[in-house]
């Protein structure tokens, strides 16, 4: 056994995995494809989950001009768009009289990670599976029951051949304030050979009502455990 391939075995504990003498573990060893991030940029709205979500800044005077739907940040690295949600007059009584309703929308950011150009090899995605971790925070703006999703899909060699996939939709509790970051997270594990890449995508709801709140998220992680699964 050459001494990199035995440094990528004792490192990640990958006795028993398939461990083919055609790769450059060199190569696989400097990459370190197991237990990091594979996401690009994941905090672009520049906050952490370490610290308290900021306090929304109330404007003293009402913003001026065309409804803002885009937060501040850099989305560098994520394929963002923008979903402007129609006025919901469901609660309002007949007859009453509205001077200015909220309008939302959804913030949609993602990422496709291409598992073998991060370092790993088509003999441990197939037969080995190890698991693949995803984690993410939000921030409890409060601005609606309902302002978060997160949908990942592991995909075929052909990026659209669903394998597996995994969707949270949480209901936010509003009965008392609270103003924290709340993680959402999934394991996959014995999802069957063929896995190549992971598409991560979630969706933050925003509103405007005479100024921008954003609903912000933070840390959000792709990352392959040398942890063998079956199905």
């Amino acid at each position: 056994m050459s001494e990199w391939k035995k440094r990528c075995e004792d490192e990640w504990s990958l006795q028993g995995a398939p461990m083919p003498d055609t790769l450059d573990w060199k190569s696989v060893y400097d990459v370190k494809p197991l237990g990091r991030n594979m996401l690009k940029n994941p905090s672009p709205h520049g906050v952490s989950k370490d610290v308290p979500p900021p306090e929304p800044d109330l404007p003293e005077v009402p913003t001026r001009g065309p409804p803002c739907f885009q937060p501040h940040g850099d989305f560098s690295g994520w394929t963002t768009s923008t979903e402007t949600l129609p006025y919901d007059s469901s609660g309002i009584p007949a007859g009453a009289v509205i001077c200015q309703l909220p309008r939302y929308s959804w913030f949609t950011m993602e990422q496709v990670v291409d598992l073998k150009a991060e370092g790993l090899w088509e003999e441990l995605l197939d037969d080995f599976q190890p698991e693949i971790v995803v984690q993410d925070w939000y921030e409890e703006s409060q601005l609606h029951k309902f302002i978060y999703e997160l949908h990942v899909k592991l995909l075929g060699a052909d990026k659209s051949t669903v394998i597996s996939e995994h969707t949270a939709n949480p209901t936010e509790d509003r009965s008392a304030y609270s103003h924290n970051w709340k993680e959402v997270s999934h394991v996959f594990s014995g999802y069957g050979p063929g896995v190549r890449y992971v598409h991560f995508q979630h969706r933050l709801k925003n509103q405007f009502l005479n100024g921008f709140y954003a609903t912000l998220s933070s840390d959000s992680s792709v990352m392959v455990r040398p942890t063998k699964t079956s199905a």
